[in-house]
């Protein structure tokens, strides 16, 4: 199925026009999206705790309204959830629901909640999705620089009529109709292709290929920081490669050596039970499976998180990367 590809001439930013946006939160993601939505010219509103260090910043920010969360929510005709997905249920139930309007639209940048049931709005609100494809501090980069990332937009409940060119005026002004933005059928497909992504490739399974291929080198004989070169630092040239121009683009960069080494081994290390171990995450993804999982560390005050965080931040190429960072800062 063709995925339809929406730029600036497909949305209008009128459809915002008269509107106050409420954005909850003031993260990487907040943060980013209320200034751009300022710039833009839209009537924004910031929703956080009073006098807290985001109330602060927003503050200083300027040129926007900043409140606590339940004065947002009562004034916003769009509530933007840029919260944590571990926090959105509690803070939908206290804040958000007895305050949200009849008629006001609700967003998400992913669709965690919905899909897994943790947030039913009622029905007698917009519930659309506009996912920005980029951290925080990338999307503001880009728009600034006059150009913007690519995002997804969903419509998952439309009692207006109008959810959908909500969501494409949210993007616009994001400057991600500029980049292009495309639509998935549903926040399933937004959340659990996302998740999946996280856990198989960018996340997980990119850092923990970088810190075998690094441990493998080391453990041979070579120097850490030479291991580091190899096997973590140039990952980021090949990557560039293949957003540039694709997978063959980047084989048409690299020597012949690497061509031929490179399509030789990798089914070494990508195997067949590394494409069933994919798909038992997807599984565990689809089933609601890892949403339980992580409910239950969020309830247990993320101990085994904060646990696997310190122990990593502890490994060899961790304390390289470091050291490696430092050969590339500027001298004052």
């Amino acid at each position: 199925m063709a995925t339809k590809i929406y730029h600036d001439e497909d949305a209008d930013l009128n459809v915002l026009k008269g509107k106050k946006i409420a954005v909850l939160g003031y993260g990487a993601q907040g943060r980013a999206q209320a200034l751009c939505f300022r710039d833009s010219g839209l009537d924004v509103i910031v929703g956080v705790r009073e006098n807290g260090p985001s109330w602060k910043k927003a503050q200083e920010d300027g040129g926007m309204e900043v409140t606590n969360m339940a004065d947002a929510v009562k004034k916003g005709d769009v509530v933007m959830m840029l919260l944590p997905d571990e926090t959105q249920p509690d803070i939908y139930k206290d804040i958000v629901a007895p305050n949200l309007k009849s008629g006001a639209a609700l967003e998400f940048a992913h669709g965690f909640a919905i899909t897994y049931g943790l947030i039913v709005p009622p029905k007698d609100v917009d519930v659309i999705m506009m996912a920005p494809k980029s951290p925080g501090d990338a999307e503001r980069m880009q728009f600034l620089e006059g150009f913007g990332v690519p995002a997804l937009i969903s419509v998952h409940q439309d009692a207006t009529g109008n959810a959908k060119k909500i969501a494409l005026a949210l993007a616009k002004g994001l400057g991600s109709t500029r980049a292009g933005t495309f639509e998935a059928e549903n926040f399933d497909m937004e959340t659990k292709s996302d998740l999946f992504g996280e856990q198989s490739i960018e996340c997980g399974g990119l850092t923990k290929l970088m810190i075998e291929g690094f441990n493998t080198l080391v453990n041979a004989g070579f120097p850490p920081i030479v291991a580091y070169f190899e096997t973590v630092h140039e990952n980021k040239l090949i990557i560039d490669l293949i957003v540039k121009g694709g997978i063959s683009y980047m084989w048409d960069v690299c020597s012949n050596t690497a061509k031929y080494g490179g399509l030789t081994r990798r089914s070494m290390i990508i195997n067949e039970q590394s494409i069933k171990n994919m798909q038992e995450v997807y599984r565990q993804v689809d089933s609601g499976e890892f949403k339980d999982e992580w409910r239950a560390e969020w309830a247990n005050g993320l101990k085994n998180l904060h646990k696997m965080m310190d122990d990593e931040s502890k490994l060899l190429v961790e304390q390289t990367g470091a050291e490696v960072r430092a050969l590339f800062e500027r001298k004052a």
